[in-house]
């Protein structure tokens, strides 16, 4: 095999992606497809999964709230009715979580936050292993932040479970090593489109500037000077499931044009 047939998907791929009707995780679906990935996504928007079923029909796509462990099950008999396998799961679920002082924060919003964007990708990892078992080609993406390595003021929630999901990352990594299960991270930046905006709106009142002011900021953080977008994030989960990543396993990739602070 050629470097670059390498860099070419593994065919036949069973994909599930968590949060995978809208954003990133829309982006990362289509990807998928257009490789000729089998893909079940759930989310917990109906209208966004309509729409995915419109422009998938062939794929699964299932309603699911993943802070309930109940629902969580759910996705995984559907999955089992309809493929009985599993090669790739994506835990791309997330919140911003709230902005505020860790004197003013709120015990109910940090443990949306936690439960949402953490605990949610130990309960989808506990039920795909066994299924990765049976691959030749089983990988886990974990989706953290640029502020899983980076300290993120008045975004304490969202920065302590990015930072815990590379954690979670690493030890699976050394733990299914030896069952040739693949476990990375990706790390996405300053993503264009609607929740960025509204991250940067709130952090803008937060600190007293204008949505403009507070946007060319975020943008003097980066060494490229632009946002990344959700197609770039794709591309690197695509290259993580391709013989060219086969040896590629406990590892944080960031994908952010180098963002140098928060």
């Amino acid at each position: 095999m050629s470097v670059l047939e390498r860099l070419r998907p593994y065919p036949d791929m069973c994909v599930m992606i968590s949060a995978g009707a809208a954003g990133i995780g829309r982006a990362l679906a289509d990807a998928y497809v257009e490789a000729g990935a089998t893909v079940h996504v759930c989310d917990v928007s109906e209208t966004a999964l309509s729409a995915f079923r419109e422009r998938h029909p062939g794929c699964l796509a299932t309603q699911a709230n993943v802070a309930d462990p109940a629902q969580i099950e759910a996705v995984f008999q559907a999955h089992a009715e309809r493929f009985g396998r599993l090669d790739v799961l994506i835990n791309n679920a997330g919140i911003a979580g709230p902005t505020g002082g860790i004197d003013t924060m709120d015990d109910e919003a940090w443990s949306q936050t936690v439960e949402i964007n953490l605990t949610a990708q130990y309960r989808f990892a506990h039920r795909a292993v066994p299924l990765l078992k049976n691959s030749s080609k089983a990988h886990i993406i974990c989706m953290s932040s640029v502020a899983g390595r980076l300290g993120y003021a008045w975004r304490t929630p969202y920065a302590a479970t990015k930072w815990a999901i590379i954690g979670l990352m690493k030890s699976l990594a050394s733990e299914l090593g030896p069952d040739d299960i693949r476990v990375n991270a990706i790390l996405p930046g300053i993503v264009e489109g609607p929740r960025m905006d509204g991250v940067i709106r709130a952090r803008a009142e937060q600190i007293g500037l204008s949505f403009k002011k507070m946007r060319e900021e975020y943008l003097q953080k980066i060494s490229l000077k632009r946002m990344v977008t959700a197609e770039d994030v794709a591309a690197m989960a695509l290259f993580l499931c391709s013989p060219a990543a086969r040896n590629i396993t406990g590892q944080a990739i960031s994908v952010d044009g180098n963002v140098e602070y928060l």
